[in-house]
């Protein structure tokens, strides 16, 4: 039975520089296996991963929040699920007053959008080579262009601590207020998360769960290893997500996923 691979990206298909090793990619494709990309990233910072694997099928971008595709250069929603307006115009209110120095960025469909460049911005830039348009802050929330995640960077631990809390305790409805890794609060639709992207997809065509599996480092790929009939973790995965799986692989930066691949799954059919 062939099978569907579901990948996360950080810290799993990209090495620590944010990139697909030249190694990895060659390996990856030489398996000839459908592949689903599933990230937090925008669909911008996804791009140079999929033009590494060649990938034409259905990626899943912010955690669940846009199902899309790529055709002829063009992308394709699929599915979609952006931050309610409502509650987006007062994060962002509530950001702004209270935080403004905090590092913002804001992601539309196929846009990444902040008001100012700060060490924040820099450390992303650094990691995905895209550079944020520079805009007024009024003008982030469009009646035709929605947002789909709200990004915060801060390197002080303290302050990743009050500022969760103090978002949570806003009691917005339908969001969805998550910290990936040390430095990122990212907020999503309360729905956007990873499992239902794989839903959507495993629905979509037709795959029964033996028939998928998925690699993962993190926390939030937790209900993506429970959708699916093999998951794989990376031996830099936290100690919970290792416990979860039912392979653990190399690390991201020994090309792991195409290691997990080649010994687990190409292995086993």
């Amino acid at each position: 039975m062939q099978k569907h691979l579901f990948l996360d990206m950080d810290g799993t298909l990209l090495n620590r520089h944010g990139h697909v090793t030249p190694s990895n990619a060659a390996r990856i494709k030489k398996a000839q296996l459908p592949i689903t990309l599933v990230s937090a990233r925008a669909p911008l910072e996804m791009k140079e991963a999929i033009d590494a694997l060649d990938l034409t099928g259905p990626q899943i971008g912010f955690n669940g929040g846009l199902i899309y595709q790529y055709h002829q250069h063009q992308l394709e929603t699929i599915a979609e699920l952006p931050l309610p307006e409502q509650a987006g115009q007062l994060l962002i209110d509530y950001i702004q007053q209270t935080y403004p120095e905090l590092s913002q960025s804001y992601y539309y469909k196929d846009k990444w959008l902040s008001f100012k460049k700060d060490d924040g911005i820099d450390y992303e830039s650094q990691l995905t080579l895209l550079e944020p348009e520079l805009v007024p802050l009024n003008s982030y929330l469009s009646p035709t262009e929605p947002i789909f995640k709200i990004m915060l960077i801060t390197f002080d631990d303290l302050e990743m601590q009050t500022l969760k809390e103090n978002l949570l305790q806003l009691q917005l409805k339908g969001v969805s207020i998550q910290q990936s890794g040390s430095y990122y609060l990212e907020i999503t639709h309360q729905e956007a998360v990873k499992s239902r992207g794989i839903d959507y997809i495993m629905t979509t065509l037709k795959l029964p769960k033996e028939a998928t599996v998925a690699f993962g480092d993190g926390h939030n790929d937790l209900p993506m290893f429970a959708k699916v009939g093999t998951s794989i973790a990376m031996a830099n995965a936290h100690l919970d997500v290792l416990k979860q799986a039912t392979f653990v692989t190399t690390t991201n930066d020994q090309d792991g996923v195409a290691h997990g691949i080649w010994k687990y799954v190409k292995g086993h059919q």
